[in-house]
């Protein structure tokens, strides 16, 4: 019997300046998986990111999604945190409705087949592999869901600020879209090559962000995708999505990979490494 979901509710979602997501620059993107060789991971170590139209078949894109429905239910032991309009609605709903009021769900691969093979796709560690230098570890597995007209903003950050780990540490992320991820309905943008310039002051404003102004917006690209697509990014690139105020879903799952164990490090030293200040600071 599965234990019962550990539910929050998001508490951000404040108005946002429009313009930190407007671009009219689209990154490149390879076809597929076996597109990867040494020149695209060369072109990684200096920019930050790979994009791949095509890595996850229908099918599994498909059971990814059925995974997804069946961790909406109150008993599937995942962590599940909805949008905060959503508070003393969710108990009326049935579960494929509980995933249109869902922000994230999070420590779920281990508790569903579908989206553990995803978690553990051998095309895709190889590609992992390559890009850290050895045999990758997962240590994280979210999947990010922005229903329709609601799902809000993530701000510019970098993920390694969310990570409590020793500076230096080598991470790679893998973005996988569930749905197409276009321009409209909250797609990635990413500042190239930003991985390279170390960790930023972060924010505790509509998250824990960069501070807007320190975004270089002009340096932005989008990286719309179709579902089956996926980003393999550092963990040090600056990136955010913005709201999804279409009709159409756009549901995603993410994956972080380090070399081994991570190891931790103290709030102190974290907060120092990237920074930490009041929002009204920014």
């Amino acid at each position: 019997m599965s234990s019962p979901a550990t539910i929050s509710f998001d508490q951000g979602g404040q108005v946002y300046p429009e313009d930190l997501y407007r671009t009219e620059r689209v990154a490149d993107r390879l076809p597929n998986l076996d597109a990867i060789g040494p020149a695209e991971l060369e072109a990684y170590a200096e920019s930050g990111f790979l994009a791949v139209e095509q890595a996850l078949t229908p099918k599994e894109v498909d059971g990814a999604l059925a995974g997804l429905s069946a961790l909406a239910n109150p008993e599937s032991g995942a962590a599940i945190q909805y949008e905060k309009w959503a508070e003393g609605k969710v108990d009326s709903m049935s579960p494929e409705e509980r995933l249109d009021v869902t922000r994230k769900f999070a420590q779920f691969a281990h508790l569903d087949k579908r989206l553990g093979r995803i978690a553990h796709h051998p095309k895709i560690l190889d590609v992992v592999a390559r890009l850290l230098g050895g045999e990758p570890h997962m240590f994280q597995d979210m999947a990010l869901i922005k229903p329709p007209g609601v799902g809000r903003e993530k701000p510019w950050h970098q993920d390694n600020a969310f990570f409590r780990m020793v500076p230096g540490t080598p991470i790679v992320g893998v973005w996988v879209a569930l749905d197409d991820a276009t321009l409209e309905n909250g797609c990635m943008r990413v500042i190239p090559g930003s991985h390279r310039e170390g960790p930023k002051r972060h924010a505790r404003l509509r998250d824990l962000q960069i501070c807007d102004n320190d975004v270089e917006v002009p340096r932005a690209v989008a990286i719309p995708l179709p579902a089956g697509g996926l980003m393999f990014f550092d963990g040090l690139i600056h990136h955010g999505t913005p709201a999804n105020r279409t009709n159409t879903r756009r549901r995603a799952m993410q994956f972080h990979y380090s070399l081994a164990e991570v190891t931790r490090t103290s709030d102190e030293e974290h907060k120092a490494v990237f920074g930490w200040v009041d929002g009204a600071e920014c």
